[in-house]
């Protein structure tokens, strides 16, 4: 943990370096440039399945403030254990209790053994918040050229922006829109520009930056969003009133995208996203009209109690990463109506189950989920039957129902029967 100069911050002595890289280093060049084919699983259900992330893909957060965008990328740190990937994560401008606490999550889930926390603080100079993200980038890239794979978070970019014009204007620079200097743009189109993924023969490494960005009253097309937006490989929105209705995360998958991710994304995700997306689609729109009081029909009845259950089976807890063949099986279960009989106030338990029944999907098939092979029908069957299993074995039905007393001579009344089996 130390701060943009390279001077500690925890109290572990300073940092014994062999060789020194400038803060700011041109962009690789396009030739040095590989496609992305490999995904980086962030362990979040929506945002794997729905809106996925290549490793060496620069994916946006965004969102108003307090609505979950630093758990987001915290959960996608915490998920990189054990799938060879270095983490930075760059606070920029934070309180200090704010970084405190993501340091406190990151150690205590021991994810500090492959992870560098960048820091300034808001009380900081300007000066050290603005060259902050580029150094963070640099101490990546040492590694990305070393041939490993890196991620960088930048939390947030907002706090950079203003940094920024705070120090043009102590210059007496030409303000220009919202007081920002005119080159608001190319500080962060530089920055972002040195995400890649490169090719073998120049390490084969590959960095995946997450910028985080703070919108206000929901206005995606103010200045510095819209900046980022058109500098990025896609964004991923967090919504106030999804937040406020308890769906967590608080991803609208309306108004994100993945504008690389689905190239790099596994065969077995590809063969379950197309239908879910579509489905959660249809039944945002007629949960809309539904709320008119209008009479429905059987068929969008289904379509949206189908759609509720998505939505509950999308939410997941803070600190909780799924793996890959967990998040397979309950979406395969999703596809192929199997939460459609559970009532939702039972939906967690009934996934909790079919994510521990995950760990019975024999060793060949989830070898083949974790690579771009194909889901083959019988690989298919076999898991649906598993997560069929796990359901059956929660379900009251199964419930073994005790013996009746033996000494009762009256027949029990029809009420009571029903009232008994219910």
């Amino acid at each position: 943990m130390i701060d943009p100069l390279g001077r500690p911050l925890d109290g572990h002595g300073p940092v014994i370096a062999s060789q020194r890289l400038p803060v700011e280093r041109p962009a690789a060049a396009i030739m040095d440039r590989a496609p992305v084919t490999t995904p980086l699983q962030t362990g979040l259900k929506v945002i794997d399945a729905l809106i996925p992330i290549g490793r060496g893909q620069r994916e946006l957060i965004l969102g108003d403030r307090q609505t979950g965008k630093t758990a987001i990328a915290l959960d996608t740190i915490l998920n990189q254990r054990d799938q060879n990937v270095l983490c930075v994560y760059c606070a920029i401008g934070q309180r200090a209790s704010a970084v405190a606490k993501a340091v406190a999550i990151l150690r205590e889930k021991g994810a500090m053994e492959y992870t560098v926390v960048v820091v300034t603080e808001g009380n900081d100079p300007p000066g050290l918040a603005y060259i902050a993200p580029y150094a963070a980038t640099s101490i990546a890239e040492s590694f990305m050229e070393a041939g490993r794979d890196v991620l960088i978070v930048y939390d947030d970019l907002t706090h950079h922006a203003r940094a920024y014009r705070e120090l043009s204007l102590l210059l007496r620079r030409p303000p220009g829109r919202e007081a920002f200097p005119g080159d608001i743009f190319y500080i962060h189109s530089r920055l972002l520009e040195r995400a890649t993924h490169l090719r073998p023969e120049r390490g084969g490494g590959s960095l995946t930056a997450l910028p985080i960005i703070e919108t206000e009253a929901q206005n995606l097309s103010a200045y510095i969003p819209t900046n980022l937006i058109s500098i990025t490989d896609g964004q991923i929105y967090l919504s106030p009133s999804l937040f406020e209705l308890g769906v967590l995360p608080a991803v609208d998958v309306g108004q994100s995208v993945s504008r690389v991710g689905g190239k790099a994304q596994r065969a077995a995700y590809r063969a379950v996203a197309g239908d879910l997306k579509l489905a959660y689609s249809q039944f945002e729109e007629l949960e809309t009209f539904s709320r008119f009081g209008a009479r429905l029909d059987e068929n969008t009845r289904t379509i949206i109690e189908h759609g509720r259950r998505i939505r509950a089976c999308l939410k997941q807890p803070e600190s909780a990463p799924v793996s890959v063949p967990a998040q397979i099986t309950v979406l395969l279960a999703l596809t192929a109506n199997l939460f459609d009989g559970v009532p939702l106030d039972q939906m967690t338990a009934a996934e909790q189950a079919v994510i521990q029944a995950a760990a019975e999907i024999p060793a060949d098939v989830s070898e083949r989920l974790n690579t771009a092979e194909k889901l083959g029908d019988a690989d298919r069957e076999t898991i649906i039957k598993i997560a069929r299993q796990a359901l059956e074995g929660r379900s009251p039905e199964s419930d073994t129902t005790p013996e009746p007393d033996k000494t009762q001579t009256k027949p029990a009344p029809k009420g009571h029967l029903k009232e008994k089996n219910s």
